[in-house]
C-alpha cells in the first residue's frame, strides 16, 4: 500500500508541476502523506460502529469553513494559515468519536484548500494541499490520543473534559505548527523554527480565543443560544484581523530597520547580497534578481537555493521562478541616475497591497543609495589605488620610479643586518639617443619596453629594479652570496663586488640580446656603475650617487662594467655634512683653534715669524687638520666667514706677544677664492686697527694658482692690501704654474720653498738644485727664503750653506697651541742672542 501510495505522490507532483522540490522534500512529503492516510483511515475504521455519517459530515462542513475563514499571516517571505481549527477540533470531539477526528480534519482541509486558493487568486499545487492535509490529519490524531488517552469522557463537557480537550487542542496547534517548520525547512533549505516561533507569539489571542470559541460551541450546542455563535465568532474575526494586520505591520518595519541598517556595506557584492537577503526577510517573494548597472553583474536568489546568492552577467536569462506569476520590478535610482534593477517575484498572484508598495518604494530608495554609495567608494578606492600605483611607478616601463626607489631602498637598507653586503647597479643604454633621432621616439619607448622586461626576468627575490629616467635604470641587490659575517669586513666586501660585477655583466649580456625594434634589428648595449656597501654605511640616496660617479667612469673609460673607486671621487657627503657643521664651529668658541709653528734664522735661531695653522677640535670626528676640510670650505659660502675668523684668532695673538715684548710677525694662509672678494682689504684694515696691530706684522701666504686667474678683482685686492702695508709670501714656491711670471705680476717679500725639495735635496742632486735655485732668486730679487719641512740637523746645516735665510720645520719646533706659543718665542729669542752677538763683533753676521 506504501508503494501504491508513494507512486500516486509522485504522480501528482508530475501533474501538479511540482517535479522541481528536492527528492528530500519529495521525501519528506511522501512521508507525511502515507502517514495522514494511514492515520485517518485506521481512525474511521475504529469508530465505524459508533459513529454517525451525518455528525461526520456536519464536523467536516465546520472543519472546511474554519479553514475558509482562516488568515494568513506572513513572517518575511514565508505564509502561514491561521485559521479556527482548534475550536473545529473541539467541537468534533462530541460530535463523533474521537477516532474520526483525524479524518475529518484532513477531508476538511482539502475541500478548503482549493477553494481558497481559487478565491484569493492565491495559486496553492495540489502537492501543497496534500501536503497541509496530511500534517493536519496527524497532528489530530495526536490530539485525539491525548482525549482518549486521559480516559476522562468528553460528554457531558465536565471541568476535568474541559482540561482534557484544551490540551488536545494545544497538541493539535503545536504539532502542526512542528509538521510545518520541518516542511519549509526541507523545502527552503533553511531552520523555519524561528519563523514559526514568531508566528506563534504574534497570535496568543488567537489561540486562547479559538479554544474558548470551541467550548462556548460545545456548551450551546443544541440549545436555543447557539444563534450567539455567529456574532460572537464575527467579533473574534474582526479582532483576529486587528492583531494580524498590527503584528505584521512590527515584524515587517522592525525588519525594514535591521535590513537597512545591513545595507551600510562598501562593498557592492556585500550590498548586493544584504539586499536580495532583506528583500526576502521583507516580503512575500519566491525569488528575487538585482541587476547592478555599473558592473553589468546580477545577483540572483530563489527559495531553492536557500541563503546561497548566485552571482552571473546581467545579460543571462532569468528564469528562477517556473510559476506565471509577473514579477515586481522596481528600478533603482539615485538623483536621476540608475543604478540597478530590482526584480521580485511574488509567493502569489493577489496579496500585494498598497502597504508593501510602499515598502516597495522605500526599500528601493535605500537599497539605491547603499549601491550607490558602494559604487562611489569602489571607483575612490580604484581612484586612489591607481594614483598611488602611478605615483610610484614609470608609466612607460610600469617599473618603480626614482621617488619609490628612493622610499622603499631606505625601508630595504633599514630592515638588513647593518653588516649585509648591498649592492647598486645603474645602467645607461649606450647610443640611445640614436635610436630616437634615426627611428622616431615610439620606436626608442619600444625599445626601453623591452630592456625593462629582460631586466625584469631577472629580478630577485628581495631585488628593487626601477626606471629613474630617460634611458637610465637602477637595480638594488640586497642578496649577495659570498664570505660568512664571520669573516673582515673588506674581505666580504671584496667577495660581494666581485658577485655584484659578476651580476652586472650578465644583465649586459641579457641585453646585448638581439630584438626587432620598428623593422631593424637592433642591439642595447649598456654601461653599469656599480657600488657595493653595508646595509648600515650608506642611504640609498650617497650608494645612488656614487653608482652615478662609476657609471660615468665607466662612460669615459669605455668599459662595459665598473666599480665605484673613492679615488675618483671628487665630491663627497662628507664635505657637505662638514660645511654644515662647520657653520655650528663658526658660531662656537670651542672648536676652531689655532696652533702656531715658528719659522727660525737657520744661522743664529732667532725666530723671525710665526705661521698661523687651523686646527678644527670636531666634537663627532676628533681633531681635523686643514687637509680635511680646507677643500670643503673654500667650495662653500663660508669662506669669507672662515677666513675672517683665522684673521681675527691671528691678530689677536699678534697683539698679545707685542704687548708681551716679542716682536714677530704672523703669517695666514689664504685662499685664492678669498681674493676675489672686494671686501677683503676693508676687513683686514679693520681687523688690524681693532687689534692694534701694524700692518707689516701680518704676512699672507698666497699660492702659484693666483696667476691661472689673472682678473681685475684680485689684481685690485692684492694692491689695495699692499697699500695697506700688509707682507705676502708665496707658499710652496716651485710646485705650481709659471713662477717667474707670478713675481713679475705680483709684488713679494718672501718665498716659501716647498717640504718636499727640502726632503729630498740630500739624495737628490735635481732637488738640491732647485732649492739652490731658488734661494739665489731670492737674493737678487731682494726676497728673503724660507725653507719649509726642516726635520734634521743635516737639512738645515745643508741649507745654510746654499744660503737659505730661514727654516720651518720639527727640527725647530712643532705647532703650539695658543698658549704655550709666547715661552716658545722667547725661549728661541734668548737661545739666539749669545750667536747674534758673537756674529755681531766679528762681523759675519747679519741682524734680522
Amino acid at each position: 500500500m506504501g508503494s501504491w501510495l508513494t507512486r500516486a505522490v509522485d504522480g501528482l507532483y508530475r501533474r501538479s508541476g511540482a517535479a522541481s522540490l528536492t527528492p528530500r522534500a519529495r521525501a519528506v512529503i511522501s512521508v507525511l502523506v502515507v502517514a495522514g492516510v494511514l492515520v485517518g483511515g485506521f481512525g474511521l475504521l475504529l469508530g465505524v460502529r459508533e459513529g454517525d455519517l451525518r455528525q461526520f459530515g456536519l464536523l467536516i462542513g465546520l472543519i472546511t469553513l474554519a479553514h475558509l475563514f482562516g488568515l494568513r499571516m506572513r513572517v518575511g517571505s514565508t505564509g502561514i494559515d491561521v485559521d479556527w481549527g482548534e475550536a473545529a477540533l473541539i467541537v468534533g470531539f462530541i460530535l463523533v468519536p474521537v477516532s474520526w477526528v483525524p479524518a475529518a480534519a484532513g477531508i476538511g482541509v482539502l475541500l478548503a484548500k482549493p477553494v481558497v486558493s481559487l478565491v484569493s487568486g492565491n495559486r496553492t499545487s495540489p502537492v501543497e494541499t496534500v501536503r497541509a492535509a496530511a500534517s493536519l490529519t496527524l497532528a489530530a490524531g495526536l490530539a485525539a490520543l491525548v482525549v482518549q488517552g486521559s480516559g476522562v469522557p468528553v460528554q457531558p463537557m465536565t471541568a476535568q473534559a474541559a482540561v482534557v480537550v484544551v490540551l488536545a487542542a494545544l497538541t493539535y496547534l503545536l504539532t502542526s505548527a512542528g509538521l510545518l517548520a520541518v516542511h519549509l525547512a526541507v523545502r527552503d533549505g533553511q531552520s523555519m523554527v524561528g519563523v514559526v516561533w514568531q508566528a506563534l507569539r504574534g497570535t496568543p489571542v488567537m489561540i486562547v480565543g479559538n479554544v474558548a470559541l470551541g467550548l462556548v460551541a460545545v456548551r450551546l450546542w443544541g440549545t436555543s443560544w447557539l444563534w450567539v455563535l455567529p456574532p460572537l465568532l464575527w467579533l473574534l474575526h474582526q479582532l483576529y484581523v486587528h492583531r494580524v494586520h498590527e503584528d505584521e505591520e512590527r515584524r515587517t518595519w522592525r525588519a525594514f530597520a535591521l535590513a537597512s541598517r545591513s545595507l551600510h556595506r562598501l562593498d557592492e557584492v556585500a550590498v548586493a547580497r544584504e539586499g536580495l537577503h532583506a528583500a526576502r526577510s521583507l516580503f512575500p517573494v519566491r525569488a528575487a534578481e538585482l541587476t547592478v548597472l555599473g558592473s553589468q553583474t546580477r545577483y540572483r536568489w530563489s527559495a531553492r537555493t536557500g541563503d546561497e546568492i548566485q552571482i552571473e552577467p546581467a545579460p543571462a536569462a532569468s528564469g528562477v521562478d517556473p510559476d506565471r506569476i509577473p514579477p515586481l520590478t522596481r528600478v533603482l535610482e539615485v538623483a536621476g541616475g540608475r543604478v540597478g534593477v530590482l526584480t521580485l517575484r511574488p509567493l502569489r498572484q493577489r496579496g500585494w497591497g498598497l502597504n508593501d508598495q510602499h515598502r516597495l518604494a522605500v526599500f528601493g530608495d535605500a537599497l539605491s543609495a547603499a549601491l550607490h554609495d558602494a559604487a562611489t567608494h569602489s571607483a575612490l578606492r580604484e581612484l586612489r589605488e591607481r594614483t598611488m600605483y602611478e605615483s610610484h611607478h614609470d608609466p612607460l616601463t610600469r617599473l618603480l620610479n626614482r621617488d619609490a626607489l628612493m622610499d622603499r631602498g631606505d625601508a630595504v637598507l633599514r630592515g638588513l643586518d647593518a653588516r649585509t653586503p648591498v649592492a647598486l647597479l645603474l645602467l645607461d643604454m649606450d647610443h640611445f639617443k640614436e635610436v630616437n633621432d634615426t627611428l622616431g621616439h615610439l620606436a626608442g619607448d619600444e625599445l626601453l619596453q623591452t630592456a625593462a622586461t629582460r631586466l625584469s626576468a631577472d629580478v630577485g627575490h628581495g631585488e628593487l629594479l626601477a626606471r629613474l629616467g630617460g634611458d637610465e635604470f637602477a637595480l638594488l641587490v640586497t642578496d649577495l652570496p659570498g664570505l660568512s659575517p664571520d669573516h673582515d669586513e673588506p674581505d666580504r666586501l671584496t667577495a660581494a663586488t666581485v658577485v655584484a660585477q659578476r651580476r652586472a655583466r650578465m644583465l649586459t649580456a641579457a641585453l646585448a640580446s638581439p630584438t626587432e625594434v620598428a623593422g631593424v634589428t637592433l642591439s642595447s648595449e649598456v654601461s653599469v656603475g656599480v657600488v657595493v656597501a653595508t646595509a648600515g654605511e650608506f642611504d640609498l640616496t650617497e650608494l645612488l650617487r656614487r653608482a652615478d660617479i662609476a657609471l660615468y667612469q665607466a662612460k669615459e673609460s669605455g668599459a662595459r662594467v665598473t666599480g665605484y673607486d673613492p679615488h675618483r671621487d671628487r665630491t663627497s657627503t662628507d664635505r657637505l655634512a662638514l660645511v654644515a657643521e662647520l657653520r655650528t664651529a663658526l658660531a662656537a668658541d670651542d672648536q676652531l683653534h689655532l696652533m702656531m709653528q715658528p719659522a727660525v734664522d737657520l744661522r743664529s735661531g732667532a725666530p723671525t715669524g710665526v705661521e698661523a695653522l687651523i686646527r678644527w677640535h670636531h666634537p663627532r670626528r676628533g681633531l681635523l687638520i686643514p687637509k680635511d676640510f680646507v677643500r670643503a670650505v673654500e667650495a662653500s659660502d663660508l669662506l669669507g666667514r672662515f677666513t675672517h675668523h683665522v684673521l681675527d684668532q691671528a691678530l689677536a695673538l699678534a697683539a698679545q706677544w707685542l704687548r708681551q715684548g716679542v716682536d714677530v710677525p704672523v703669517a695666514v694662509n689664504l685662499s685664492p677664492r678669498s681674493l676675489l672678494d672686494p671686501q677683503l682689504p676693508a676687513d683686514v684694515a679693520e681687523l688690524l686697527r681693532r687689534h692694534g696691530v701694524p700692518a707689516a706684522k701680518l704676512v699672507l701666504e698666497i699660492t702659484e694658482t693666483v696667476v691661472l686667474s689673472p682678473l681685475p678683482v684680485t689684481d685690485q685686492v692684492l694692491r689695495e692690501l699692499r697699500e695697506l702695508g700688509v707682507r705676502f709670501a708665496v707658499d710652496d714656491f716651485g710646485t705650481g704654474f709659471s713662477s717667474l711670471t707670478f713675481l713679475t705680476r705680483i709684488a713679494v717679500d718672501e718665498l716659501k720653498v716647498d717640504r718636499t725639495f727640502v726632503a729630498r735635496m740630500a739624495d737628490s742632486k735635481q732637488a738640491a738644485a732647485i732649492v739652490q735655485a731658488v734661494v739665489d732668486l731670492g737674493r737678487q730679487l731682494g726676497l728673503r727664503v724660507v725653507a719649509e719641512g726642516v726635520e734634521t740637523a743635516d737639512q738645515r746645516t745643508a741649507l745654510r750653506r746654499l744660503g737659505c735665510d730661514a727654516g720651518q720645520g720639527f727640527h725647530f719646533s712643532r705647532p703650539l697651541p695658543a698658549d704655550q706659543i709666547t715661552e716658545s718665542l722667547r725661549a728661541l729669542a734668548l737661545a739666539a742672542a749669545p750667536l747674534r752677538s758673537v756674529r755681531s763683533r766679528t762681523g759675519t753676521g747679519t741682524a734680522s
